[in-house]
């Protein structure tokens, strides 16, 4: 082959093909580097992924717990003496804690006595109030305690017991109306008859003690430092203090609360169950059964016969509980109430 020809057929054939052949060899590297770039993206993305959810769930889990409902107070079956030591002792460790910020906490006041709410402010002053328990002490006779929010003491005290005291006026009207709707002369109606008229004569006396702020304050729930709460314990109307650094939400909390004629141990045998609001319409007829009659009554064997009362027909039906001639009170896990009323916050037990 000629050098002319040969150098013709390397210009026309050769290099083509080998320029071609480096274009693709460059391609792949590219290529390469595209997808080895792509996986690497992929591979830190995936380990961000796991990081990220690994660190979501360590931190969410407290959160997970707030399903969880807090008891706070005297449970079925415990000597209220021996809550009362507890609850100090309880104190006693938060204040051995080392902290440079004190943190403050819920903690459930119990007092010694019913107390009217303008003598809740040198009992209480100190501290941030967030609610209190009422019940109205009538002789011979259980009532329903109610729960007030109360942030400013006592002016949000009496202006709950206004609204407790409009409802209960409601709740004898329609007592009233109940009974008057009875109108078969037979044993069975007169009985569920003098049921509902007793429900009202309850609720009036009630209505009347709550409405000129009656001594019925019996428990707060408060928030403060254990510095505070340890001055609050030490007040002579105070019988104890009841640290709850477990509370996180309120709503997640049931406080309960032991009466002041409470002395001795809670009767877990006792146990009060829901009792059951009287139906707007009784039946006319002779088998119709009271919603709520004494036998049935939660914690109905009040120190003398006939102390029982039909639930409220404006409230849920909750549990209920009477004190008994030796100052305990059949104990259930509705003895405090748990949740506040829409139009008072009140609820019963």
């Amino acid at each position: 082959m000629r050098p002319q020809r040969f150098l013709r057929h390397l210009d026309q054939v050769i290099v083509p093909r080998l320029a071609g052949g480096f274009v693709r060899i460059a391609r792949g590297r590219l290529r390469l580097r595209l997808l080895t770039a792509a996986a690497l993206v992929g591979v830190t993305g995936v380990l961000l992924a796991v990081v990220w959810t690994a660190h979501r769930g360590t931190t969410a889990t407290p959160e997970s717990t707030l399903g969880e409902t807090v008891q706070v107070g005297v449970v079925q079956g415990q000597s209220v003496p021996l809550y009362a030591r507890q609850a100090r002792s309880e104190l006693a460790g938060l204040l051995k804690r080392p902290s440079a910020t004190p943190i403050e906490t819920y903690a459930l006041v119990s007092l010694k006595a019913y107390l009217a709410p303008e003598r809740l402010t040198p009992v209480l002053g100190g501290v941030s109030v967030v609610e209190v328990y009422a019940r109205v002490p009538l002789a011979k006779t259980q009532t329903a305690s109610v729960r007030i929010p109360a942030f400013k003491i006592p002016e949000d005290v009496v202006a709950g017991m206004k609204q407790v005291a409009r409802r209960k006026d409601a709740d004898a009207a329609d007592f009233q109306g109940l009974a008057g709707k009875l109108t078969t002369a037979d044993a069975e109606e007169e009985r569920l008859r003098d049921t509902y008229l007793g429900g009202s004569a309850v609720a009036e006396a009630e209505a009347e003690a709550y409405r000129t702020g009656c001594t019925c304050v019996y428990a707060a729930v408060v928030r403060a430092t254990p510095a505070a709460l340890d001055q609050i314990a030490s007040r002579p109307e105070v019988r104890a203090v009841d640290p709850a650094p477990e509370v996180r939400r309120l709503d997640r909390a049931v406080f309960l609360p032991p009466l002041p004629e409470q002395v001795g141990q809670l009767d877990p045998a006792a146990s009060a169950t829901p009792a059951a609001s009287p139906s707007a319409s009784p039946s006319a007829s002779p088998s119709a059964e009271p919603s709520a009659k004494p036998s049935e009554r939660p914690g109905a064997e009040p120190s003398e016969p006939g102390a029982a009362t039909p639930a409220s027909p404006h409230a849920s039906p909750v549990a209920e509980t009477s004190p008994s001639e030796d100052g305990t009170v059949p104990a259930s896990p509705a003895h405090a109430p748990s949740a506040a009323a829409s139009d008072g916050g009140e609820a019963d037990r």
